[in-house]
């Protein structure tokens, strides 16, 4: 039976609340940009100061969610206060070079080993967006449904590496001007796979991926 809004919002910050009684040290990792067609996928890796997140008003705290529910501004001006929040945080990426050997779901779990690998911080238990458990992880981990709006950690993991890889985007935009990446971040929108029919792909887009396949051997930098 799937759980009532009111019950989700008294489930926020649970999960973490039990393990951090058995004085675990807590890593969220969340990913952003799985579905794009084009640029890489990032993954967020947060550990959170729980002594400054307890005196965070109720409604920042609030602010920290799934990156995907926030306004660029709201993220934006959460960044510098996660980054104060958290004790270490990370963001790392697989390319779309890799994603097109490897697959979305391989190069994804990579992009996630990488941030918790330039993590300094020994974790105890890593919680991760999703269903399922990050592969080539070692260490004690717990894969959390709906953990980016369950988990504060993952939120911040989330929002952390959405505005990295934004502003990777961003830049990408002035290399590659005829795809309107400022706007869309690589995501299939109309004007995206519009310019695509127009201008052939750049070495950003995946190769792998439907919608960019048929033009894939216009692509002499692949």
């Amino acid at each position: 039976m799937a759980q009532s809004p009111g019950a989700l919002s008294r489930a926020r910050g649970r999960l973490e609340r039990s393990l951090l009684q058995s004085g675990m040290c807590l890593a969220g990792v969340d990913e952003v940009g799985r579905g794009c067609l084009a640029g890489p996928v990032h993954a967020g890796c947060a550990i959170i100061d729980w002594n400054k997140f307890k005196r965070l008003p109720s409604k920042r705290r609030q602010l920290i969610r799934d990156s995907k529910q926030l306004t660029a501004k709201q993220r934006a001006e959460l960044v510098p206060q996660l980054i104060d929040l958290c004790v270490e945080w990370q963001v790392a990426s697989a390319s779309a070079k890799e994603i097109d050997r490897q697959g979305i779901v391989a190069a994804t779990f990579l992009a996630m080993r990488r941030a918790i690998r330039d993590c300094r911080t020994p974790i105890d238990m890593l919680l991760i967006d999703g269903k399922w458990p990050l592969a080539g992880y070692t260490g004690s981990q717990q894969a959390v449904i709906k953990g980016d709006f369950l988990c504060y950690s993952i939120a911040a993991a989330s929002i952390l590496a959405k505005e990295a890889r934004d502003q990777y985007m961003h830049e990408q935009a002035g290399l590659f001007p005829a795809y309107g990446f400022a706007s869309h971040v690589g995501y299939g929108t109309k004007l995206h796979l519009a310019m695509i029919e127009q201008h052939g792909i750049c070495p950003l887009h995946r190769t792998s991926f439907a919608p960019i396949k048929p033009h894939a051997p216009a692509a002499s930098q692949r």
